[in-house]
């Protein structure tokens, strides 16, 4: 688990919140992303991102939906826009 990770940690082995799996989502887009501008005919990689970002997209949703404090947080400790 990266360290944006553990700071939206609700406890010590919390591996499956929405805020764990969009800080680790985010951070699987930022690789794939960088892989992406240097591949740039790797075709599946770009499949795998756009699942990634569909899925942190819902799962953001869902957060704004039923907890939107928590929502807040997300977006400030990832530096995500919205």
């Amino acid at each position: 688990m990266n360290s944006k990770a553990k700071e939206l940690a609700i406890h010590d082995k919390d591996t499956g919140s929405s805020e764990i799996q969009i800080a680790l989502l985010t951070d699987k887009i930022e690789t794939l992303s960088k892989h992406i501008k240097q591949f740039k005919k790797d075709k599946h990689s770009s499949v795998g991102l756009l699942r990634a970002v569909n899925r942190r997209k819902k799962l953001l949703e869902y957060l704004k939906k039923n907890k939107m404090d928590s929502y807040k947080n997300v977006l400030s400790k990832l530096n995500l826009r919205k």
